[in-house]
């Protein structure tokens, strides 16, 4: 249990233990990383988040006029969620409270809620990192404390919070999506930290040249933490006063990994990517959305499987070979496995993003289910059902219909619903254009028959 007093992080009370007194100081210290040093201390200082904190917009007027309640934001990982935390509660002068859901538990949570319940006055932010580890019944223990203000939760969450946060704690909460950082804005704050004596590395006088700095922001994916921290490692690794390098920058080139979380946003994003650029006939976007999955860990089995519905969903009868082919491609990625399965893959993709389109397998489908959801269902016509077994041959089944090989082209005239429908209408593309014109010439021979 905490001491009633001793929280996990505070800011905004006097440090009047020993404990507390270290952990400010070490906030303001050396021994944190430079990307914790660099934290903005107002709101206008965060950077590359301007559609929520430019002057004028929702977050700002609520900061400015501390009349906001909770918070939800949500972004990949080091895009500024703690640092608005952290500048919020500085400008308000509230009591800021922090803790990580990975780390804390309902014990700690009843205490920090009663504590808050005793001091109102000192308006307090709860601020949950990872706030989608909490389970349900920890966030529903946060919600009598948010509705009566004893509390303004600040949450952050690199997960769709629709799928991870309670709907009630959502639905008090003003929910911030936020960016991956531009390389440019990542470089800036770099620079920043290259000349800032204090909280940065100004005292070792090291140098980069623009580029230098922009190319180590392209390789960190928006992530401005993973930024700073390695241009601290960079710097520390050389002589006081020396130039930062391409040479310096490889060696980060070559260990850096594809920021991508599987089952999770980034997996479903990039494979919504990969589907519709499949689909809207770009080889060049489908390929580089493969190469991400690969290079992001992505089970190839999955891609495989998605190639083969897109098969049928999005390529269908214009291309009737497009089916078989991911199928067996399917089997040759179960068979051969990574690395070599990367090539079957590759080939199964851009055989689906150069074929000709049809969706009307998946209309055709659409429409009968609609017409057997919308309308009575219809009986098999007497003609067409099974006649096996006195009991229906005595009630007539299969009475009065005729052998389609028997008719020029299969075409007997009957009809096959006791209502006619039009449920599949054929693209002019690819095959289809062919079974367009069969089915045309059908039609004829049929209102010929019925004249």
């Amino acid at each position: 249990m905490l001491p009633p007093d001793d929280q996990p992080t505070l800011f905004g009370d006097d440090p009047t233990t020993d404990a507390r007194r270290e952990t400010v100081e070490r906030r303001d210290g050396s021994h944190q990383p430079l990307a914790a040093r660099m934290r903005p201390r107002r709101l206008a200082e965060v950077v590359g988040q301007e559609h929520i904190t430019r002057e004028g917009s929702l977050l700002p007027r609520l900061v400015a006029q501390n009349r906001f309640g909770s918070l939800i934001f949500y972004g990949p990982p080091g895009c500024g969620k703690t640092s608005l935390a952290e500048a919020i509660a500085a400008e308000t002068g509230s009591r800021f409270v922090r803790i990580n859901a990975v780390m804390s538990n309902v014990a700690e949570l009843r205490e920090i809620l009663a504590i808050a319940r005793r001091r109102p006055e000192a308006a307090t932010i709860l601020f949950i990192d990872e706030l989608h580890r909490f389970n349900k019944s920890q966030q529903d223990l946060l919600l009598p404390d948010v509705e009566e203000g004893n509390v303004r939760l600040i949450g952050a969450t690199t997960h769709n919070p629709g799928f991870y946060v309670n709907p009630p704690l959502l639905s008090r909460s003003h929910l911030f999506r936020l960016e991956p950082l531009a390389p440019d804005a990542i470089a800036g704050v770099m620079g920043r930290a290259l000349a800032e004596p204090e909280r940065g590395l100004g005292a070792r006088r090291c140098t980069a040249d623009a580029k230098i700095l922009t190319d180590l922001a392209v390789l960190c994916d928006g992530d401005l933490r993973r930024a700073l921290n390695a241009l601290e490692v960079i710097v520390l690794s050389l002589p006081e006063g020396a130039m930062i390098t391409a040479a310096e920058i490889e060696v980060f080139a070559r260990e850096r990994r594809i920021r991508y979380d599987a089952d999770e946003d980034e997996h479903y994003d990039t494979i919504s990517a990969f589907i519709k650029s499949c689909r809207g006939s770009d080889p060049d976007a489908a390929m580089y959305w493969l190469a991400k999955m690969l290079a992001g860990g992505e089970d190839p089995r999955f891609i495989a499987r998605r190639l083969v519905i897109l098969a049928s969903e999005d390529v269908g009868l214009a291309d009737p070979q497009a089916l078989p082919l991911t199928v067996a491609a399917h089997h040759a990625v179960d068979f051969i496995g990574l690395p070599e399965a990367e090539l079957t893959l590759a080939h199964a993709t851009l055989y689906i993003a150069t074929a000709p389109k049809s969706n009307t397998a998946t209309l055709a489908l659409g429409a009968a289910h609609q017409a057997l959801k919308n309308a009575p269902v219809q009986t098999v016509p007497q003609p067409l059902r099974d006649k096996g077994g006195q009991a229906s041959k005595r009630a007539g089944h299969g009475q009065g219909y005729r052998y389609s090989h028997d008719y020029p082209e299969n075409i007997s005239g009957q009809d096959y619903l006791e209502k006619p429908l039009t449920l599949y209408t054929p693209k002019p593309v690819g095959w289809e254009a062919k079974i367009a014109d069969r089915l045309a010439r059908w039609a004829e021979l049929k209102r010929q028959f019925k004249s």
